[in-house]
């Protein structure tokens, strides 16, 4: 939708636009929106070539942060300084339809179910080498490092889960919820719609602000923290990904082929057996989550903690990065 690829980055800010011709893996470009120059690499997937951003020890051994809807890469900005401190080196990856994340063929569908965005983890784990890392992520972030642990899980060394348990069952339809938690999805609803797609389109910035306030409540940004992820809304895939990833999961539009037999392996919820903390926010919007672990315990057969942050909503780690760095440094001792 909207504005092309080139247009796209010329338009965000992007150094050194030459270098979008020149496919090698080295190649640097800056993404100018922060107030801090921040250096943005690049490296190509089967899919996607995917923009990131990279800390500390080449060298290190590696931790994968992965952002959610509606956020970005800024949301671990309190995060992957004290880790790449300690030694290791901290990739962060700006999901598809996010950033400068663009898909390599123009003409492809821009779908984004979850075994999607979970084959995007190890596709660019392949693409930098990585034979074994570290995974933390919150919301779709989270969703795609549990079905990285669920499917690869020689891969994954260990995971800070934040939210808990986020795998979908894409398969079976699920029934209506109480009138609070329907309420609570509001957005999704709306994405299924025709309205939504244009509401979405014209009011992102709107939109996405709405949600950052109603999902952590006690958090105050400001306008200049709020748009340094913004301009990452700007991406011309951006709508048609969310438009995308709500209707999958309420079975209103079909998925890639490729991608069948993998969701349908998810429905079933398997269980994730690499070592895990599970941090959940005690004042996220979506409700103060329960004091009885055994849910959490139940998916996560080799947690080795779970603790109720104060102080932080659904974007945990941009309000609490110390319980983030804590846990990732437990799990890695």
């Amino acid at each position: 939708m909207g504005q092309s690829r080139r247009d796209f980055l010329k338009n965000a800010g992007f150094a050194g636009m030459g270098a979008l011709a020149n496919n090698s893996d080295d190649v640097h470009y800056s993404w100018n929106a922060a107030p801090v120059l921040q250096e943005v690499r690049r490296v190509q997937t089967p899919v996607l070539e995917i923009g990131y951003e990279e800390h500390g020890d080449q060298n290190g051994f590696p931790i994968i942060l992965l952002h959610g809807f509606p956020y970005d890469i800024r949301a671990w900005d309190g995060v992957a300084p004290p880790l790449a401190e300690a030694g290791y080196r901290v990739l962060v990856p700006y999901l598809r339809g996010y950033g400068p994340t663009v898909f390599l063929d123009p003409s492809v569908s821009r779908m984004a179910e979850q075994a999607a965005i979970g084959q995007d983890v190890i596709d660019f784990a392949d693409a930098l080498g990585l034979q074994e890392f570290a995974l933390a992520g919150f919301d779709w972030g989270n969703r795609a490092a549990c079905i990285t642990s669920i499917l690869h899980p020689e891969r994954v060394r260990a995971q800070v889960a934040i939210g808990g348990y986020s795998v979908q069952n894409t398969v079976t339809a699920s029934g209506p919820g109480s009138a609070a938690a329907e309420a609570r999805l509001w957005y999704q609803w709306y994405f299924n719609t025709e309205r939504g797609v244009r509401g979405l389109e014209a009011n992102r910035y709107d939109i996405c602000r709405y949600l950052w306030e109603t999902w952590s409540p006690g958090w105050e940004f400001s306008d200049e923290t709020y748009n340094r992820s913004a301009i990452s809304f700007e991406n011309p895939d951006f709508v048609d990904i969310v438009i995308h990833s709500y209707r999958h999961r309420h079975r209103n539009a079909p998925g890639e082929e490729r991608f069948l037999s993998i969701e349908r392996e998810l429905a079933e919820r398997p269980r994730i057996r690499v070592p895990a903390i599970v941090l959940r926010g005690a004042q996220n919007g979506f409700g103060r989550p329960s004091n009885d672990p055994s849910g959490d315990r139940d998916r996560f057969t080799a947690m080795q903690a779970r603790r109720i942050v104060d102080r932080a909503g659904h974007d945990l780690p941009a309000q609490r990065p110390d319980t983030v760095v804590t846990a990732l440094l437990e799990l890695l001792a």
